[in-house]
C-alpha cells in the first residue's frame, strides 16, 4: 500500500511538473523567444488588439547589452527547449530529478521531511517542490532580465493616421488589416519609419497560418523559407521535446479574429514590423497512439500574440520573434 501510495505521487508529480510543458506545444511553445533587432528588450507598445504589455524574451539570441542592428539569426542561439535554458532549467531538472527519485526510493522528496510518512504527507511535499521550482525559476528570470531599452522615444514618435479603404473598420488611429485587423501606425524616433500597407498586411495574415501550418506538418524546409534562422533553431529545438516523449502537435482551422500594428521601423538595412493578433484555432497535442494528450478536437482556443517580422530590401517577409502578453 505505501508502494503503490509512493507511485502515485510520483505520478502526480509529473503531471504537475510537465503540466506547463502540456499547454506549449504549438509554435512558440507559448513563451516569448526570437529577435526584434535594436528593441528585444524593449516592450512593442500596446495596441487594441494587445493592451496587455508583451512579456519579456525567454528565448534569444540577442544580446542585452550588444544590440544587433542586422538581421536575427547569425549565429546559434543558446537553446533551452520548451522548459528554457540556463542556470533555471537547470535547477528545475536537478531538483524534480531529486525529488522524483527520492519519492520512488523511498526517502520523500528529499530524502525525507520526518512526520511525512502518508499519502497526504508525500502530496504535500509535492505541492513544495512544483512552488519552490516554479519560484526560483521566476526568480533568476527577473535577475537576469535586462533593463527596458532601445524603444521608440515618447517625444518623437509620429503616428501616421492613414485613410481607411473600403469595406475595412478603422483600427486605433490608424488603417484597418484585412479581415478586421486595425493598424495603429508608429514611426520610431531613433529609426525611420516603415510604410506598411494592405499587401504587407495580407503577409503578415499568410504567414500566421503558414507557420502553424509547416509546424504541423513537420516541415522544417517549410518553416525555413518563412521564419529566421535563429526563429527555424526554436522550432526545431521544441519539435525534438515533443519527439522525445512521444508527441505531435496540431493546430488547423486558423482563423484571424483582430490584428493590429504595434510598431515598424527600419534598422541596418532591415525592415522590421511587429503586429498583434488575436486568432482561434483547433489546437491539439497527440501521443503516439494518437490519444489527446492536451486540447480537443472539436475545440477552438483563442490566442493574443505579438510576431514580429523582418526583410531585407525588395525581400519577402519572415517571421522574426513571436512574444506572449499578459
Amino acid at each position: 500500500m505505501r508502494g503503490r501510495a509512493r507511485l502515485l505521487a510520483a505520478l502526480a508529480a509529473f503531471a504537475l511538473v510537465l503540466g506547463p510543458a502540456l499547454a506549449e506545444a504549438r509554435p512558440g511553445g507559448r513563451t516569448s523567444m526570437g529577435s526584434r533587432g535594436s528593441r528585444t528588450y524593449a516592450p512593442p507598445p500596446v495596441t487594441r488588439t494587445a493592451p496587455d504589455a508583451a512579456r519579456p524574451m525567454d528565448r534569444s539570441m540577442t544580446q542585452p547589452t550588444r544590440p544587433q542592428n542586422t538581421v536575427p539569426g547569425a549565429t546559434a542561439p543558446q537553446r533551452g527547449g520548451m522548459f528554457g535554458g540556463g542556470f533555471g532549467g537547470a535547477l528545475m531538472g536537478g531538483l524534480i530529478g531529486m525529488g522524483l527519485g527520492g519519492l520512488l526510493f523511498g526517502n520523500g522528496l528529499f530524502g525525507g521531511f520526518g512526520g511525512f510518512g502518508s499519502i497526504l504527507g508525500l502530496l504535500l511535499q509535492i505541492v513544495l517542490i512544483v512552488f519552490l521550482v516554479r519560484f526560483a525559476l521566476r526568480f533568476f528570470r527577473s535577475r537576469q532580465q535586462p533593463a527596458m531599452a532601445g524603444g521608440p522615444n515618447p517625444n518623437g514618435m509620429q503616428r501616421q493616421a492613414q485613410g481607411t479603404p473600403p469595406g475595412m473598420a478603422p483600427g486605433a488611429g490608424g488603417r484597418a488589416m484585412p479581415g478586421s485587423m486595425g493598424a495603429s501606425m508608429a514611426g520610431a524616433a531613433a529609426q525611420a519609419p516603415v510604410q506598411v500597407g494592405n499587401s504587407d498586411f495580407q503577409a503578415f495574415e499568410t504567414l500566421l497560418r503558414d507557420v502553424n501550418a509547416a509546424w504541423s506538418r513537420r516541415d522544417l524546409q517549410g518553416l525555413s523559407r518563412i521564419s529566421t534562422p535563429e526563429m527555424m533553431s526554436y522550432f526545431e529545438q521544441d519539435l525534438r521535446d515533443l519527439d522525445a516523449r512521444g508527441w505531435r502537435n496540431e493546430t488547423r482551422d486558423l482563423k484571424l479574429e483582430q490584428g493590429d500594428l504595434a510598431e515598424a521601423w527600419r534598422e541596418g538595412g532591415a525592415e522590421f514590423a511587429t503586429v498583434a493578433m488575436r486568432f482561434s484555432l483547433v489546437d491539439v497535442t497527440y501521443d503516439a497512439q494518437g490519444q489527446v494528450v492536451e486540447g480537443h478536437p472539436e475545440r477552438r482556443d483563442t490566442a493574443t500574440e505579438l510576431w514580429t517580422f523582418v526583410r531585407q530590401p525588395a525581400g519577402p517577409w519572415k517571421l522574426s520573434a513571436i512574444q506572449q502578453t499578459g
